[in-house]
Order: C-alpha cells, then structure tokens, then sequence
C-alpha cells in the first residue's frame, strides 16, 4: 500500500531531478531555475504586484525581493509604483526580458517534453489538479 511518506520521496526525487536538469541547462544562461519560474509567471501574466508575484511562484517575499532586484539590474524587468496603491510595485517584464524567456523556455524543451512524456498527454491536466490540490491542503 502506498503511504503519504511514499508520496512524499516520490515528489522530492522528481523535484530534485528535474532541478537538477533545469539548472544546468540555465546555468549556461547565468539564470536559475527561480529566476525562470518568476520570468515565466511574469511573461504569463506580465504587471502583477510583487505580492502577486509571491503567491503565483509559491515563494516568499525576501526570496522574491532579492530575485527582482537581480532582474531588474540585468534589464531583464522593471518595478513601478502600482497606479491605485503607491505601497505596492507592479512588476513589468522588459522586451529584452521577453526575448530570454523565449530562449530560456526554447532551451527547457527537452526537460518539459520529459515530463509531459512521463506524465502523459492525457494524463497532464488531472496530475496538475492534483498538485495544485496537494499544495492547497499542505498549505492550510
């Protein structure tokens, strides 16, 4: 029978290995696996606020301060007063911002392909649900 403890390795080993992946392949990029994540919910839903940003990357606020800081110094993104609350930052992805994410997703294809092939195509929706369900309840 499998337990919640099975469960648990299983998603740390297929976190671990596709981190592992997703960083060498960055790397050559100077770009972390987090710095994609956060480029990626940027280009998909591009002038979000920094808390936003937190929820959406399932992070923290100084790990999303610091990593905006290094992305808006490489042009990659800029940070501005929010139109209707001056305390927080809309966060806007750059052209140049838009043309790495490009090369960076192009670059992972072979790391997401190997996913989608392990999950199945058919399969891919309902194993998402399932994370996202998994990560709301561990999350209460």
């Amino acid at each position: 029978m499998t337990t919640g403890h099975d469960i648990a390795l299983g998603l740390r080993a297929a976190y671990l290995t596709m981190h592992r992946q997703t960083q060498s392949l960055l790397s050559e990029f100077g770009f972390t696996p987090f710095q994609y994540v956060v480029l990626s919910v940027l280009c998909t839903e591009d002038g979000v606020t920094q808390r936003e940003l937190t929820e959406r990357a399932s992070s923290d606020a100084n790990t999303i301060s610091a990593t905006l800081l290094l992305l808006e110094r490489d042009g990659i993104l800029v940070r501005e007063s929010h139109e209707k609350d001056r305390r927080a930052w809309k966060v806007t992805v750059t052209s140049k911002g838009r043309k790495v994410y490009l090369k960076l997703s192009d670059n992972l294809k072979p790391v997401q392909e190997m996913i989608l092939s392990a999950v199945g195509v058919d399969e891919a929706e309902s194993f998402v649900a399932n994370l996202n369900r998994l990560a709301s309840v561990m999350s209460r």
